[in-house]
């Protein structure tokens, strides 16, 4: 079994030598990502394509192969071949056949050719004589070739016979990292995950910054969605996460800062302060989840205004989206569930907030502030690389033991999101298992029997870690994390 991996269109219309570059670095990052989930497959390059083919000792992975492959961005789409040698155009139905028969029952069906090399037969009369011979010997619904409702398809190499069994969107986009580094400001809410997605998608590797409005919750809350989208999606390239403690910075404003101008002059400090950690990472742009409009310090005179601060560059890529359309995205990528519970800790500063912000009162209020104090939170700000931060994480886990065995009687709670369980749902042999969405656990933990104690699991061992440790820092000591060998 093997894999044809289609481009992005993008990079097909790229120059050779860039075509070039690019598909070594796409190869480069499937290879990576395939062997770190300790998938044996080998990658090859070809002008037009790359292929993968799975190794026998992976043949029983292929859900996780596909589900890989469609995460990986530069890729347009995969097909799920089966590869074998033909004398003939009968043997090419024959094979055909042997694949298509049941799936074909009762349906209509049109035949799909690509051939590549010199034959005496045409893609056309290889369609007709394979569909014919279907239609005759397979209890089918009938050719339909307009709009069936299945398509059969399968592709000749020269004297290899490749029959499709599956064709499935990828993520698309430029691969990583064809783009410089970026740093994207991360609140954990719908916009700054989705915007942070979009560059990635770009070719962009992108590393993330956090400003703590919120204390320890809301840091493991980011902390969670940022390792999530790195996993997910960039998984082939080491990034950078920078948590900032910015309570000292609201404290300042709320004290010295007029009610009106504290929403702009709070996204002003937090670019300066971006600026400071994008130069120390030799980063030249950042990124934010802001929608023109979407609220008030997000208006074309304050967005203006904020930028004004710093010399970076600064993307948007959501400067035109509804926010239906960014709810939407974050549902398809991932990180709705993340999102929904997440306070939006920067929209309480102001009561009557100013949308028509003018640049010399906001440097008159921000004259009143100690900008040392930016200095300072960066100065002692938390740097980690995000491939550590699950061991990190376990180290923060002083009294909260991981187990791979369970004792009898035990419950464990399974902190996956609902699609995630449903998809590979976790049956252990005598033990209980509740379903506790990770983003359910602080409201809903509590209400749980307490005389038992609970063990946490989830596929890879981060969210479950995560949110045992913030069990146990609200005073939960019957928390424990099950990671099964």
């Amino acid at each position: 079994m093997k894999f044809i991996i289609k481009l992005h269109p993008e990079i097909t219309i790229k120059s050779n030598s860039v075509r070039k570059r690019f598909t070594r670095i796409l190869e480069s990052n499937i290879r990576l990502v395939l062997k770190t989930h300790e998938l044996s497959v080998e990658v090859r390059n070809y002008w037009d394509k790359l292929e993968v083919s799975v190794n026998p000792k992976s043949a029983d992975q292929l859900d996780k192969i596909r589900e890989l492959l469609r995460q990986i961005p530069g890729i347009e789409q995969a097909l799920e071949v089966q590869e074998s040698s033909y004398t003939d155009l009968d043997d090419v139905y024959q094979q055909v056949k042997a694949v298509w028969h049941d799936k074909l029952a009762g349906k209509s069906f049109a035949v799909r050719v690509k051939r590549k090399g010199d034959h005496d037969f045409t893609s056309t009369e290889v369609a007709r004589y394979v569909g014919g011979g279907l239609n005759q010997f397979c209890e089918t619904g009938g050719v339909n070739l307009t709009n069936p409702d299945v398509i059969v398809n399968l592709e000749i190499e020269r004297d290899k016979l490749l029959l499709v069994n599956d064709r499935f969107k990828c993520l698309g986009g430029m691969p990583l990292p064809t783009q410089d580094d970026v740093l994207s400001l991360m609140s954990g809410g719908f916009d700054s995950g989705v915007a942070s997605y979009q560059m990635i998608r770009r070719g962009a590797r992108t590393h993330f910054v956090f400003f703590n409005l919120g204390g320890r919750d809301h840091e493991i809350g980011v902390r969670e969605v940022s390792y999530f989208l790195w996993q997910k999606y960039s998984l082939s390239h080491k990034v950078k996460f920078i948590a900032v403690d910015f309570a000292p910075i609201v404290a300042e404003i709320l004290e010295k800062v007029e009610n009106s101008q504290m929403g702009v002059v709070l996204k002003r400090m937090m670019m300066r302060a971006a600026s400071q950690v994008a130069d120390s990472l030799a980063i030249e742009a950042l990124v934010t989840g802001e929608s023109l409009g979407q609220v008030s310090s997000q208006t074309l005179r304050n967005l203006t205004v904020i930028d004004q601060v710093t010399d970076k560059l600064i993307l948007r890529p959501l400067i035109c989206s509804d926010k239906a359309e960014i709810i939407k995205i974050a549902r398809e990528i991932g990180t709705e569930d993340f999102a929904k519970t997440m306070p939006e800790y920067c929209g309480v500063i102001s009561r009557k907030p100013t949308v028509r912000a003018v640049l010399e009162k906001i440097e008159e209020e921000e004259a009143k502030f100690d900008l040392t104090l930016i200095d300072k939170v960066v100065r002692e700000s938390k740097v980690e690389d995000i491939r550590k931060m699950a061991q990190q994480t376990e180290a923060e886990l002083v009294s909260v033991s991981t187990v791979d065995s369970l004792p009898e009687g035990a419950v464990v709670l399974d902190v996956r999101g609902p699609e995630e369980e449903e998809h590979n749902p976790l049956e252990l042999d005598g033990v209980e298992v509740k379903h506790l969405p990770f983003y359910r656990i602080a409201t809903q933990f509590g209400d749980l029997d307490q005389s038992h104690d609970y063990y946490l699991y989830c596929e890879r061992g981060v969210m479950s870690k995560l949110q045992a440790l913030l069990l146990h820092e609200q005073g939960f000591a019957n928390v424990k994390v099950y990671r099964p060998k």
